[in-house]
This record gives C-alpha cells, structure tokens and sequence, in this order.
C-alpha cells in the first residue's frame, strides 16, 4: 500500500494537469516539481551542511535553464541561456561561501552537473508540452515509463538471476530490462491509440524501444548519484516511492530523447 496509494494520486494529478490544466498551471507545477528535486539533488551532493537560505539558493539556481525555457517559451535558447547564467551563479557561489579547495572542485562539479542533469533535462518536459498534442505524447511518454519500470519490477523478481550492473544497482536485472520492454512498448500503443488523435504507430513503436532504453538509462544514472551520496532513496515524500527524483529519473532522460524524435524525424 505505500507503493499502491502514492502511485494511484500521482497519475490522478498528472492526468488532471495535462488535461483540466492550462499551460500557466503546468509551468508553475513542473517548476515546483523541478525545485523539489533539485533540493534533493542538492543535499546528496553535498550541501545538506549549509545553512537553510544558501541550499535555497541553489535549489533556485541549479534549474535555471527550465526558468528560462518558460520565459522564453523556446528549449533550445531559454535552457542554453539558463545553464550559462546557473554555471556563472554558481561560480560566484563557490566563490563566496567556500575556501577548501579540494572539497570545494568536488562540490562545484557536482553542482554543475546538477544543473544540467535537472535544469536542463527536465525543460524539455515543457518543451514537450508546448508541442501539437503535447498533453496526449507526455502521457504516452508517462505510459512508457511507468510500464516499463513496472515490467522491470515484477519479471526481474520472479526471473532475475543474472545482475545489469551489479556495482551500480544491485537490484536491477537482464530480465527485469527485458520485461521493461515487454511492458513499455504495448503500453505505449495502448496510450497512444487512446489520447492521440491520428497514432503513428511505426513511429510509435521504434520510439517507445528507445525511450524504454533511455528510461533505464535514467533510472541507473540516479543510482550513480545514489550510491556516491551513500543513500537508498533521493527522499521520502512519496512514502515507498521514495523522493522525487526517484519518481521522474526516468522521465529526465526520456523527455529530451521524444522531443527530438517529434521535432526532428517525425
């Protein structure tokens, strides 16, 4: 049930945001969605030591080019400008609040890569939004990973022997990936057959085998962060979904690769 009920009010929300709510409305929620996370990446890398007002500080820095993709309603220029303007902020911030210089090249990179992974990453969720059906494709994109990731649970417990990347997540398997494909790609039909108006199923189908790809790749990018930061969960604010970073890691790496394919080879 801890996994059950925070599951089931997650997609309500969702599904009432992409399609009761205005663009205004999913903006302001992505950014405090984006905000929370970032203040869970802040802490495993490092800053959880600082004061309450500088980890706020970066909490608002590290998403800056997400700030300005709404701004500028443009991913390319609004998360380029962004991600130059969070590197020159946090470089004054290393600056003025740190003098090791050891920790402080260790701490930098980290927030540096934070910016990109979580400022960046996730303005192409609102880019995807802005697109022509973009409501109906983040649900096929949500489909995707919540098939997948639900495929991965269940076929790797019942069948996974033989470990992915044992040192990175020990709990992940080859046959938890395979039935992460088995269940992301018919989840992604499904969706698409019921919230776009004219599926394009061939494209549907290579998109959804790569987006299920990156999804993994997402998903073990955080346990990379995990494991350095010595923690088995991002937070705790989803009960047995963990925090929530541990709720979109997937769709990080995913949103970039779809807006990509619709932009570009659709």
């Amino acid at each position: 049930m801890k996994r059950v009920v925070p599951g089931i009010l997650i997609a309500l929300c969702w599904f009432f945001l992409l399609f009761k709510g205005s663009s205004t409305l999913f903006s302001a929620v992505i950014a405090v969605v984006a905000i929370w996370a970032t203040d869970e990446y802040v802490r495993m890398a490092g800053a959880q030591r600082f004061p309450p007002l500088q980890r706020i500080l970066l909490d608002l820095i590290l998403p800056l080019p997400l700030f300005a993709t709404m701004i500028t309603g443009d991913v390319g220029t609004g998360a380029l400008y962004g991600l130059l303007l969070a590197f020159a902020l946090l470089t004054i911030f290393i600056f003025v609040i740190y003098s090791d210089p050891t920790d402080s090249y260790n701490l930098f990179c980290r927030l540096a890569f934070g910016s990109m992974y979580l400022g960046v990453l996730s303005a192409f969720i609102l880019g995807l939004r802005l697109l022509p059906e973009g409501g109906g494709w983040l649900l096929v994109l949500t489909a995707i990973t919540a098939g997948s990731d639900t495929g991965a649970y269940y076929i790797g417990r019942a069948y996974g022997k033989s470990k992915l990347c044992p040192v990175i997540s020990p709990n992940k398997t080859r046959a938890g990936v395979a039935g992460g494909f088995a269940f992301g790609v018919p989840a992604a039909l499904l969706f698409a057959g019921v919230f776009l108006a004219d599926p394009p199923w061939l494209f549907i189908t290579i998109s959804a085998i790569l987006l299920t790809g990156a999804g993994i790749a997402g998903d073990l990018t955080e346990s990379i962060i995990k494991r350095g930061a010595g923690v088995k969960d991002s937070g705790h604010c989803l009960g047995g979904h963990g925090g929530i970073l541990d709720r979109i890691d997937s769709l990080l790496f995913c949103g970039p690769v779809l807006y990509f394919l619709l932009v570009i080879v659709r």
